[in-house]
């Protein structure tokens, strides 16, 4: 008999495929499975902040350099220096102020170079006065002459001045002498082309006027200018060889008449007729008897001429001598030459001041002179 009865399902060979293994389950607290992600998260962010910083640090270097840059060149400029600049300081000017001025005329490229390098060195102290720069200077150069004070200096020589003033006026100058000065007026070593000949002096012939002295100007050169100027300012008055020929007289003789003029007519509405006065008298021989000429053989400029000083023995006491004076007594202005060389028409010989102001009356007669006194005493200047 078989033993049992058959299996009610298939046995082992039938049986189909195991099933699958579940998927592994994970492990471990959760902030340990995120760590891998942020830590990369991180290390992009140091990434990019490294990137900015090297990127902003290479900026700030070219800055750097294109500032430097920029004031080298403008402080050492290309080129070489250019023609002459003079710069005025008034007191209490604004060093900013100065600053703008030396960049308006050239002399520097850039005031803002110029003030970062007084950040770097410091602030010159700027005195008032003049200077004297070139266009396109050196910082360094520019610097130099404002700590070293003002270099440039003016003398005025004013209508009326003799030599001997304007010497005076020179002597002011730093590094100048008014000794030296009025020596070489008359040492012929600078020339008139009004000069007589073998005369060596230019009393009278020097132009009226303003004068700047540059560092390391000498007194010929100087001197040299005035004389070129007052060439100039008599060409202006007309005043040729001609000109001098068609009143009687040669041009050096119309400026000793000029310089008369100067003194004795005061103001310019006056000057046409005291020339005319002058030139009348001299052709009548009769002595011109102007206190300016005894005052000028005196030394004195101005003040009340005595009877004991009309009888001086001197060339130019023109109540004892007849004519002109040998000389100019002094420098005439273009308005006093241009009178002499275009003297106002009339028959005058005599006039006088007859009112504050300076007005002159002219006369023809002694009469009419003395009228005019009285009119002048009546008004408190006699």
């Amino acid at each position: 008999m078989s033993g049992g009865s058959p299996p009610l399902g298939p046995g082992p060979e039938d049986a189909g495929p195991a099933p699958a293994d579940p998927a592994p389950v994970a492990s471990g607290p959760p902030a340990e499975r995120d760590e891998p992600r942020r830590g990369g998260a991180r290390q992009r962010r140091r990434y990019r902040r490294r990137r900015v910083l090297v990127a902003a640090l290479g900026f700030v270097v070219l800055v750097v350099i294109a500032v430097v840059a920029f004031y080298e060149i403008e402080a050492h400029p290309f080129g070489g220096v250019g023609p002459q600049v003079i710069v005025s300081v008034s007191q209490g000017e604004p060093t900013d102020a100065v600053v703008g001025t030396l960049a308006d005329k050239g002399v520097i490229g850039s005031s803002l170079a110029f003030r970062l390098n007084f950040l770097i060195h410091g602030t010159p102290s700027i005195e008032p006065g003049a200077y004297r720069f070139f266009k396109n200077q050196s910082f360094t150069a520019v610097r130099t002459v404002l700590s070293g004070g003002p270099d440039v200096f003016a003398v005025t020589v004013l209508p009326g001045y003799t030599l001997n003033e304007v010497a005076n006026a020179v002597d002011d100058i730093p590094g100048h002498s008014g000794n030296v000065f009025d020596a070489l007026t008359k040492s012929g070593a600078v020339h008139s082309p009004f000069e007589p000949a073998g005369s060596q002096n230019l009393e009278g012939l020097l132009g009226a006027g303003t004068y700047q002295v540059l560092p390391g100007e000498t007194n010929t050169q100087l001197l040299t200018q005035m004389v070129t100027h007052f060439d100039q300012q008599a060409a202006a008055a007309g005043l040729t060889t001609a000109s001098a020929s068609a009143l009687g007289m040669t041009p050096y003789e119309v400026i000793a008449a000029a310089s008369i003029v100067q003194k004795e007519g005061y103001i310019v509405k006056n000057m046409g007729p005291v020339a005319r006065v002058i030139y009348n008298r001299v052709a009548q021989g009769i002595p011109l008897q102007m206190d300016s000429t005894v005052l000028y053989s005196l030394g004195q400029d101005g003040g009340p001429v005595t009877p004991a000083d009309e009888k001086l023995h001197s060339p130019y006491n023109t109540y004892l001598n007849k004519g002109l004076t040998p000389t100019p007594i002094c420098i005439p202005s273009q308005a006093a030459l241009a009178a002499a060389v275009s003297p106002t028409p009339g028959q005058w010989l005599f006039f006088v001041v007859v009112d504050k102001v300076g007005t002159e009356a002219f006369a023809d007669t002694f009469a009419e002179q003395m009228a005019n006194e009285q009119l002048a005493q009546s008004r408190g200047v006699g």
